[in-house]
């Protein structure tokens, strides 16, 4: 895990999303790298976010094994959002003619959540500050950006790819954020209360 790289790709995204997408364009960094420095390392700080806030400011009356599931909770819905939100992107890209390459949709999904990611690390910690994630939206912008740069659509289809991408991912992390909680809830009232 590299934590300058995470650092520095971090603040390029957010402050010039059109030259961090023109450097990740050019680079051949694989999978596993952007996995192991970028994507696993916010979603761990998420995680211990949303651990720390549940057993220190949401409810101190249950047992800490609710926040453990909290936090285990957490970590799958973004895990399995984002690698479920790339196949969905790839599969679009593939439909509309644009490429079908896996590496290139985490990417895209990856890189354009941080923004995401920041704001969830707040308000999982501080659930008061809820408010905060409307922030996560710039991410759209730099999904677009990213669109852009490392698929190149044409302009007739640009916006029905962002378009189709977006309520995609929409879908996939309400199922997933409703299926584990419910999880979550019913594996905890049923073992640990």
């Amino acid at each position: 895990m590299d934590l300058r790289f995470l650092y520095h790709r971090t603040k390029y995204f957010i402050i010039n999303p059109g030259k961090a997408w023109e450097v990740v364009h050019r680079e051949e960094r694989p999978m596993k790298f952007v996995r192991g420095s970028f994507f696993l390392p916010l979603i761990i700080l998420v995680t211990v976010s949303a651990f720390l806030g549940s057993m220190f400011f949401i409810n101190t009356t249950l047992k800490p094994m609710y926040s453990v599931l909290t936090a285990v909770n957490t970590f799958l819905f973004l895990y399995l959002g984002v690698y479920a939100s790339a196949f969905a992107l790839r599969e679009i890209m593939k439909a509309m003619g644009l490429g079908q390459d896996f590496l290139v949709a985490f990417k895209l999904v990856a890189y354009s959540m941080a923004p995401i990611f920041l704001s969830l690390t707040i308000s999982r910690l501080f659930e008061s500050l809820l408010f905060i994630n409307v922030l996560g939206l710039y991410g759209l912008y730099i999904f677009w950006i990213g669109t852009e740069v490392m698929v190149n659509p044409p302009d007739n289809k640009k916006l029905l790819m962002i378009i189709l991408s977006v309520a995609a991912m929409l879908i996939i992390f309400l199922l997933l954020q409703v299926l584990l909680s419910r999880l979550a809830q019913t594996l905890y009232f049923s073992v640990f209360a």
